[in-house]
């Protein structure tokens, strides 16, 4: 077969590479691949997804438009992304072991928050009553976080919100509280998981609530659906009506949001929840992102997969002793998951110096409220997860040096929050990038965490010695 010709006119451009056609962007690219393979990314929502996933969601897929369903669509040429998402939907269901009589799933959602609406939008009706956990007490702002001033998200908008805490005394959810006061509120739904929640969750006692009141029952598994693929964590589908989840936390996959429904108790549920996806919330899908959910949710399936999330369950264990024994406090005392949350407040340091600290020591995790707090702006706490270090294959050994370097951060922190002489993040700031000795232990230690990073593969990068250095 003849190759045929590139045009010479204005279409040329289609035809170059990104390096050739946009060299700022590509360096950016570069750049960002370069901070990830040096640095310790420890931000409990966030994972390094695989090649193969990369590939499709950067495929020629994105070309194509897609609305409406398999065999439904409202566009031509089809065929074969009808064929992707077929496929789609059956390696969901087969990722958590689902009978299709039973559970059906729209695999359209652009992200968890998206996919979170829609569900409302299909059981609920506007101004109906939602229970969830408290984003305080580690729920997520879709579950219908407001402020005593402000409404803050769509859910907390468009519907009655009042949400459930954990017990201050053991940050562990005060179920026995959240029946009491569903008593007196009676929601239409009552939605669990969350994104800052260390533990596992106990869905007979919140079927038992939801059933009470002729409740539906929602979980948002963002977090935590890839330890529910691998078998450990337990699984919402036995007592739950709803299930929504993102892609690309410990499932590993691009960044969507799939939803999940029981079809054998409320057959009408299917076209529900399909039409609250489109048209009701949003457009055509991304076929490309399908793709790459679908290859994803493959190697979900797989035998290596359930080790993966067996691992992230036994670093994050390793890294929360390792913090204890460093005579720190941690919320809930421990994790059974990926994350740990951990509380600086008897350390008399908020969250964002550390997150600040460990920016320059190129440690990424991220400043989050702890139960108790009263500002969001100056959280009490941080965030760490152990998702995406176990992706480039770190183990128990490894979690202890992360600790380590944690402590050394931490201990950095507060001798940069004692010259500063005051509370004010600015100040601190200019301290950190200013005062000498300050500056040369943080240097001294980014330059350990560098060294230690590098000796680790980056997902999606075969080979490492293509990496660049970091243009700024």
């Amino acid at each position: 077969m003849s190759t045929v010709p590139l045009p010479q006119d204005y279409n040329s451009v289609l035809y170059k590479s990104l390096a050739q056609a946009d060299p700022e962007i590509d360096q950016i690219i570069k750049d960002e691949t370069h901070r990830q393979f040096t640095g310790l990314e420890l931000i409990a929502s966030e994972n390094l997804t695989s090649l193969a996933v990369l590939e499709a969601n950067g495929s020629i897929l994105s070309n194509k438009y897609s609305e409406g369903l398999p065999g439904a669509r409202y566009y031509g040429g089809n065929q074969h992304i009808d064929r992707l998402e077929r496929l789609c939907q059956q390696r969901a269901l087969e990722a958590f072991d689902l009978d299709p009589k039973v559970w059906g799933v729209n695999v359209q959602p652009y992200s968890g928050s998206t996919a979170n609406f829609a569900a409302f939008t299909a059981l609920i009706q506007p101004q109906d009553r939602i229970m969830g956990l408290g984003l305080p007490d580690g729920g997520h702002l879709t579950h219908g976080y407001y402020t005593a001033k402000k409404k803050i998200t769509a859910s907390s908008i468009y519907f009655q919100s009042f949400p459930y805490q954990v017990d201050r005394s053991t940050g562990l959810i005060d179920y026995e509280t959240l029946e009491t006061n569903a008593n007196l509120f009676k929601p239409r739904l009552l939605v669990c998981g969350g994104s800052a929640y260390p533990r596992d969750w106990d869905y007979a006692k919140l079927r038992k609530v939801a059933d009470q009141h002729g409740s539906y029952l929602m979980m948002d598994m963002a977090h935590i659906s890839g330890l529910v693929s691998g078998k450990v964590q337990n699984s919402p589908f036995e007592l739950c009506d709803v299930v929504t989840t993102t892609t690309h936390k410990t499932l590993r996959g691009p960044r969507a949001g799939l939803i999940f429904f029981r079809k054998d108790k409320e057959p009408e549920l299917e076209q529900r929840v399909n039409s609250s996806v489109f048209p009701a919330c949003q457009g055509g899908p991304h076929n490309n992102t399908i793709a790459g959910i679908a290859v994803a949710l493959k190697q979900a399936a797989s035998p290596e997969f359930k080790e993966y999330a067996k691992a992230v369950i036994d670093n994050s264990k390793v890294l929360a002793e390792e913090l204890v024994n460093y005579g720190y406090k941690l919320q809930t005392s421990g994790s059974d998951n990926h994350l740990v949350l951990w509380d600086l407040r008897p350390l008399g340091i908020a969250g964002s110096k550390i997150e600040t600290i460990c920016d320059l020591l190129h440690i990424t995790l991220n400043k989050n409220a702890v139960a108790g707090d009263t500002s969001a702006v100056v959280p009490g706490g941080v965030r760490i997860g152990t998702a995406a270090l176990t992706s480039r294959s770190m183990k128990a050994p490894e979690m202890k040096k992360v600790a380590e370097f944690l402590h050394r951060s931490v201990q950095i922190a507060l001798e940069a929050q004692k010259a500063a002489g005051n509370k004010l993040l600015k100040d601190f700031v200019r301290v950190a990038n200013n005062d000498e000795k300050i500056s040369q232990d943080v240097k001294a230690l980014n330059k350990e965490v560098h060294d230690f990073s590098t000796q680790f593969p980056l997902p999606g990068v075969p080979d490492s010695s293509v990496i660049q250095p970091a243009s700024v």
